[in-house]
Parts: C-alpha cells; sequence; structure tokens
C-alpha cells in the first residue's frame, strides 16, 4: 500500500494527469501483489456504470448553452441595475453577476472566463486597477460551484451517495453569504482607493428591461430544485430538464443561440465529461485498493485516538482540504478524499450533508490560490498580469472567503437549515 500511495505522489508531483496517477499507482501496487491487472477494467467500468452519473454531462452542456446565448452580458445589466450605484459600482456588478450565473452554470472556470473578458477590461477603463479588478472576478468566480446547480455537488453526492437536492440546498446559504462577505471586501478597499461606482440611476425602461432579461435565464435553478423537491422529477432528469431550458432561452426567448452552436457545445461537453468520467473511474480502482487494504478504517481509528472533539477534527479537516484545493482540482480531489473523510467523519456524527457543505467549500478555494489555482490563471491570462501581483490582490478576498468556510463549518444552520427545512435531515 505505502508503494500505490507514494507513486501517486509522486506521478502527482511530475505533473502527470490526476486520472493516470491513480491507475498507475493502483497497477504497480497490483503488480506488487500479483493480483491480475485484467481486474482494473472491470473495476473502471463498475466505477461509472452508475445511472445518476447522467447528471454530469447534461448540466456541463446546459451552463455550456447558456454561456453560448450570451447571457453574461444580461446578468450583468441585472447586476448593474441592483448594486451599480454602490460605491465600487462594478466590482460589485461582478460578484453579483457570479452569483447569478452560479444558478446556471455551476463552474468558477466558466464563471472566470465569461466575466473576465467583459469586466475586467470595463473596471480598468473606469478607473479600477488591474490587478484588483482581476482579483475580484477570480474570487467571486469560487461563488460558482457553491450555489446550485453544482458540478461538485452532483459529483460528492454519487461518491458519498447522499441525496443532490440536500446538497443543492445546504449550497444556498452559503454561496449567498460568500457573495456578501467579497462584496464587503470590496466595498471596503473602494472607499479606501475612491473607486467610482455608476454614474447615474437607471431608468424605468432600463430597469424593466434588466430584470426581463436577466430573470428568465435565472428560472432554470428554480425548475431544477422546485421539480427535484416537488417530486416532479429526479435530479438525473433534472439535467435533462436544464439541458431542454437551455435551448429554448437561447434560440426562442434571445434567439441568439443557433444550430451551429450545438455543435461546439456537445464537442465541448464530450471532453469535458470525458475527462471527469475517466477520473471517476480510475479513481475507483484506486479506492478499492484502499478499502481491501482497510485503510479507510485505520483512518477511523486513528482520528478517533487523536480527535475527542468534532470540531477540533473538523478544523483539521479545513486545512487539509486548504492544501489539497491548492495542488489538486476540486472534482478530482471530492473523488478521492470523500470516501476517506466520510469514514473518519461519521463516528462523530457530522452530517454528510454538512459535509459536503465543507468539503466543496474548501477545494473550490483552492481554484484561486497557487501553484494550481485554475482560475487565477485564466485572469492573468486575460489580464497578462503576472501572477504574484493577481494572488497578492485576492489575499483580502481569499481571507473573507476562509472566514466564511469556518461560519460554514461551526454554525452547521447556514449549510443544514434548507436541508432539515424540506426533510432530508431527521
Amino acid at each position: 500500500m505505502v508503494l500505490a500511495i507514494a507513486s501517486f505522489v509522486v506521478f502527482l508531483a511530475l505533473g502527470v494527469p490526476i486520472a493516470f496517477c491513480l491507475g498507475s499507482s493502483t497497477v504497480l501496487f497490483l503488480l506488487q501483489k500479483g493480483v491480475s491487472v485484467g481486474l482494473i477494467a472491470q473495476r473502471m467500468f463498475t466505477g461509472v456504470d452508475s445511472f445518476p452519473f447522467m447528471a454530469i454531462p447534461f448540466f456541463i452542456l446546459a451552463g455550456d448553452l447558456m454561456a453560448r446565448s450570451g447571457i453574461t452580458k444580461k446578468l450583468v445589466d441585472l447586476a448593474t441595475v441592483l448594486v451599480g450605484r454602490l460605491k465600487g459600482g462594478l466590482g460589485h456588478v461582478n460578484i453579483v453577476a457570479s452569483m447569478f450565473f452560479a444558478g446556471i452554470s455551476g463552474s468558477a472556470v466558466a464563471d472566470t472566463s465569461a466575466f473576465g473578458t467583459m469586466l475586467i477590461p470595463a473596471m480598468v477603463e473606469q478607473g479600477f486597477d488591474d490587478d484588483f479588478s482581476a482579483a475580484v472576478t477570480c474570487a467571486s468566480s469560487v461563488v460558482g460551484p457553491i450555489i446550485p446547480p453544482s458540478i461538485p455537488f452532483v459529483i460528492y453526492s454519487l461518491v458519498s451517495s447522499t441525496s443532490i437536492a440536500a446538497l443543492f440546498l445546504a449550497g444556498a446559504f452559503p454561496g449567498i453569504l460568500l457573495g456578501v462577505s467579497l462584496m464587503l471586501v470590496t466595498a471596503i478597499i473602494s472607499n479606501r482607493r475612491n473607486y467610482p461606482r455608476t454614474p447615474r440611476w437607471p431608468t424605468f425602461k432600463e430597469v424593466a428591461v434588466a430584470l426581463f432579461n436577466g430573470i428568465v435565464p435565472m428560472l432554470m435553478p428554480v425548475i431544477i430544485l422546485g421539480g427535484i423537491l416537488s417530486g416532479i422529477f429526479t435530479a438525473t432528469e433534472a439535467s435533462g430538464i436544464a439541458v431542454v431550458y437551455a435551448i429554448v432561452v437561447g434560440m426562442v426567448v434571445y434567439k441568439s443561440l443557433k444550430l451551429k452552436d450545438l455543435k461546439g457545445a456537445f464537442i465541448a461537453t464530450a471532453k469535458t465529461t470525458g475527462t471527469v468520467f475517466l477520473i471517476i473511474a480510475c479513481s475507483n480502482v484506486f479506492n478499492w485498493v484502499l478499502v481491501t487494504q482497510q485503510v479507510p478504517q485505520r483512518l477511523a481509528l486513528m482520528a478517533g485516538e487523536l480527535f475527542t472533539n468534532k470540531y477540533v477534527l473538523l478544523f483539521a479537516i479545513n486545512i487539509v482540504l486548504l492544501i489539497i484545493g491548492t495542488f489538486m482540482e476540486g472534482s478530482s480531489a471530492i473523488i478521492i478524499t470523500v470516501p476517506l473523510l466520510l469514514s473518519i467523519t461519521a463516528p462523530f456524527g457530522i452530517s454528510p450533508i454538512h459535509l459536503g457543505a465543507i468539503v466543496v467549500l474548501n477545494l473550490m478555494i483552492g481554484l484561486i490560490t497557487p501553484p494550481v489555482g485554475l482560475c487565477l490563471y485564466v485572469v492573468c491570462t486575460i489580464t497578462k498580469l503576472p501572477i504574484e501581483k493577481v494572488t497578492k490582490a485576492t489575499l483580502p478576498f481569499l481571507a473573507a472567503e476562509i472566514v466564511t468556510l469556518m461560519l460554514v463549518t461551526y454554525i452547521e444552520p447556514i449549510s443544514m437549515f434548507l436541508p432539515t427545512l424540506f426533510g432530508y435531515v431527521k
């Protein structure tokens, strides 16, 4: 077992893609034990042979179709109407637009790309510092995978056998709290640096148009959650409904989505889905090896000896996940760590739903921290700024996100109120 874990760490340090890290280290372990390598193919197939996994490509496709429909500008217009007159107007618009976009795409990287190319140049032109503009865009993208629907929550659900609807509900208040904390930081910095606000109040017509254009795509999460909670359809079926709604909005309502755009959306979805499913398949083999060697049981026993208080355990888990998030992509980290974390936290009575909110928030914060902060690299590519400068500007927002993480960790109702209200927690 030591060989498998050591080889995994070495491959990861060498920059080998995570799926191949998992597969290669498993092969070495099986060869060492004299077990047939053919078992790998069987376990890989078992890992992805699950109907609920269909939700992943459909949610990815729905978000991609919405993005291609040009909704980013409509969401920015809606956010401008709502918060543009605050000090540091476009900074707040950036955050609120990301919160709106979160209910559609569920992807932090998509959020950074969509709003970075649009808002960063506009913010710089209005007098915002370029590093601040990049930082607020990068930091606000973390909200994307927290507010439902969320791809990381879907993956966590499938790995942990937890209700997707319960996890979506658990992410709502933490996502809003995260956005509010970022707006607070933006307000403080904007007042110190005298950043501008939107020059005038919008007219009644501008408000009406922005509300109509912005609310139409925002109905997607309402339909998804409403349908699931009412029992009209399952979470997997909801993902298909989301795709249909995205096509109707893009082609019929906005008339901005063309048939030729579908090809690009399908190809992009297939690539992303292939990557995710390969990771899932290889991680199933790796996790199977861990289980056969009783690693989860040993870790649970060790945790029971080291920690007698669940709050101390949660603090230790936060530290470990924040470190993991700086080196590993979120979905990969969820697939690898969650089975172990569930076995460790179960004896302490920690709800898998509460743990899900903690895990996802932890790992998404890693998207804005080097050395593997994907959102950080996206904004650096857009702005041509050095990563050191953007990272420094991101620190106040990172601090706010960590404070939010601590609140979600230790004040359970923040994430558990809605799941409890809807009967997912007894």
